[in-house]
């Protein structure tokens, strides 16, 4: 199989939990359905105001402030005039009720009626418990809903993971332990998006207006290294084995 390299996906709708979710994983390809006129909405699940140091002083609602600002601006930059929050608490996602948040999203697909539907794979890409409810709730959502679109899982390539990230590393960035990240070969991804000189300083500059996330990873790797470490966009269509992964995701992430 060889991947899907255009960005052309249609209308889009994306499923993610915290502000720069979208950004990381799918700025690329709404870029490129903004400019080719289509429709793009972006669902964040949580404001993300559990993403500061612990010794952060601000109250909880001044640092979910920033996130909401923050994600305004990064949307912008994209240009992205399409936003709604679910309004859950961030760490808290697993808690919901899947019926629940699975109805709301199968609601949103019949009354936008996409072409794509973007989210998380089955591991959530680094086992966080919010990534992976998202995987969940949204493959139960477009399987309940009457419209149907094309859904595809965020992963990423062996070669990327190669190239950014020793066996240290991955172990920080994994966030519950014995959970391997999925590191796919080339000819099991569906579409994979490489920003190219057009669209990169513009992701990057959205990815940056979250600075309360964004900088210190920039501070510790270098500019240069994170401009190509955020390069790419790799998404892939679900498989036979995914519900038996996200069943194991789920009482991992517990």
């Amino acid at each position: 199989m060889t991947a899907d390299t255009t960005g052309e996906l249609g209308n889009l709708l994306g499923i993610w939990a915290h502000p720069d979710d979208e950004a990381y994983l799918s700025a690329g390809l709404m870029m490129k359905a903004v400019e080719a006129g289509r429709r793009v909405v972006c669902v964040t699940a949580t404001r993300g105001e559990a993403g500061f140091p612990d010794d952060d002083l601000r109250s909880e609602s001044e640092r979910t402030k920033i996130r909401e600002d923050e994600l305004a601006a990064c949307l912008a930059e994209l240009g992205v005039t399409e936003h709604r929050w679910f309004g859950y608490a961030d760490g808290a996602c697993a808690d919901v009720d899947d019926d629940e948040a699975a109805a709301a999203i199968a609601d949103l697909i019949d009354e936008l009626r996409p072409d794509s539907v973007l989210t998380f794979g089955p591991d959530g890409g680094t086992g966080h418990s919010d990534h992976i409810a998202m995987c969940r709730w949204t493959t139960l959502a477009v399987a309940r809903a009457e419209h149907r679109p094309r859904l595809l899982y965020a992963t990423k390539t062996k070669t990327w993971g190669d190239t950014f990230f020793s066996e240290g590393d991955r172990a920080r960035v994994m966030m519950v332990e014995g959970l391997q990240p999925e590191r796919l070969d080339e000819s099991q991804v569906d579409v994979h998006f490489a920003c190219d000189d057009r669209h990169l300083p513009r992701k990057v500059a959205a990815l940056r207006a979250q600075a309360s996330q964004i900088e210190p990873l920039v501070e510790t790797i270098g500019l240069e290294t994170y401009i190509e470490l955020v390069r790419d966009e790799f998404f892939r269509e679900p498989v036979a084995a995914d519900a038996d992964a996200i069943a194991r995701a789920r009482m991992l992430g517990r």
